[in-house]
């Protein structure tokens, strides 16, 4: 054998087969790059199905399915996770008072759900686990953080150590412990040792749901849920975590910090997408309050590719007011770009133009006007990515 074919680590791969490795597939989101090699995680925070879907549900939603389909169209496997979670305090009490179980109120209403994600257009994701159905991946999860002395027991509940998550999202204490409060973590709880550990594993009275385990029977934490699901179906780490901008804290630090803590892996997601929130009135969209627009509502007066249009012709980190008078501009923007699609022509060169800023910050604005001016492939080629068509 002749030294120059004996293989080596730093040999040019072009010398033996002719061929340029490929680059990685890269895809840039809040201005970082994200390569990826063959496979893509994608994890969004799904619903609590409770009460039938709203706009600012479907917001983050359709921009995740824009998210898969761009991936996609790399030619990258896109692995795409949403869960249900369908173990919650909020959809307990809301089954209780339809004099309905709380697991087959949820299973109604996510039957709801599904019906306007195809209304939408939005692909069913590889995977949608249920919180109900991982329970005993919380449990692991819990007795691993126990172990790596990243949790402790008090009184039958499972309390992670949080003191360093509200530092890790840039958060002041203050502010911090407004979001724990507004969402059901108790930061003034005398029962824990700091007034940022959340629980992993709590007791449940009567009216909640139980289950048998170690320290009594109980059920999940919220932010234990999502940590234990995506482990259990993406692994120790995802390359993109999806959900709304009111999830950044305390729901995915807490999560990102308890894989963190019992995998070792960081970070437990390579790149963010947070989704703006959509507010009516200027005022935040949710159940809560009450002041819900509702997808099959509007979808009673336009149709879905215009709705799909008015949620991703903006950035998708910029919150936004739902204005009726809005979906015309919306069906405006919709014609448009099917005249040009319409018409002959365009170049390669045109087609990557029209294309290049979905893979820059999924910059579907721009994108639509390129294709707008470029019309023929160009455009046809952007209606087929964001499902417009």
């Amino acid at each position: 054998m002749t030294p120059t074919s004996m293989s080596s680590g730093t040999a040019d791969p072009t010398q033996r087969t002719g061929k340029t490795p490929p680059a990685p597939v890269s895809l840039r989101l809040d201005g970082r790059a994200l390569p990826v090699v063959g496979t893509a995680r994608v994890y969004t925070c799904g619903i609590t199905p409770y009460d039938v879907t709203h706009l600012g549900h479907a917001a983050t939603f359709v921009w995740a399915d824009v998210l898969t389909s761009v991936l996609q169209s790399t030619g990258v496997d896109v692995h795409a996770c949403r869960n249900i979670t369908d173990v919650d305090d909020v959809l307990t009490t809301a089954a209780r008072e339809r004099g309905r179980y709380y697991d087959e109120f949820a299973l109604a209403q996510e039957a709801v759900f599904d019906q306007s994600m195809r209304a939408l257009r939005v692909a069913t994701p590889a995977a949608c686990p249920r919180a109900r159905h991982h329970v005993d991946a919380v449990q692991q999860l819990a007795q691993g953080l126990l172990d790596a002395g990243a949790a402790y027991e008090r009184d039958r509940t499972v309390w992670f150590r949080g003191a360093h998550v509200v530092g890790q999202a840039g958060l002041d204490p203050e502010r911090a412990r407004a979001l724990s409060t507004a969402f059901g973590d108790e930061p003034d709880s005398a029962d824990k040792d700091h007034p940022f550990d959340v629980a992993v594993w709590r007791p449940s009275t009567e009216e909640h749901p139980a289950w048998p385990s170690p320290w009594g029977w109980g059920r999940p934490g919220w932010h234990a849920e999502c940590a234990a699901m995506a482990l259990n179906v993406q692994g120790s780490s995802v390359d993109v975590l999806v959900g709304g901008d009111d999830l950044v804290f305390p729901h995915h630090a807490y999560q990102a910090a308890m894989v963190e803590a019992l995998t070792g892996v960081t970070p437990f997601a390579r790149s963010l997408l947070h989704v703006g929130e959509v507010r009516l009135d200027g005022e935040k969209m949710a159940k809560s309050t009450g002041n819900l627009v509702l997808v099959d509502d509007v979808l009673h007066t336009c149709t879905p590719a215009a709705l799909r249009t008015l949620i991703v012709d903006r950035d998708h980190r910029e919150p936004w007011s739902f204005e009726t008078a809005d979906l015309h501009g919306a069906e405006a923007r919709l014609e448009r770009l099917y005249a040009a699609a319409g018409r002959g022509g365009a170049t390669p060169a045109a087609v990557a133009a029209a294309t290049a800023p979905l893979l820059d910050g999924l910059d579907v604005r721009t994108a639509l006007d390129v294709a707008e001016s470029e019309g023929g492939e160009a455009a046809r080629r952007v209606v087929q990515l964001l499902r417009l068509g």
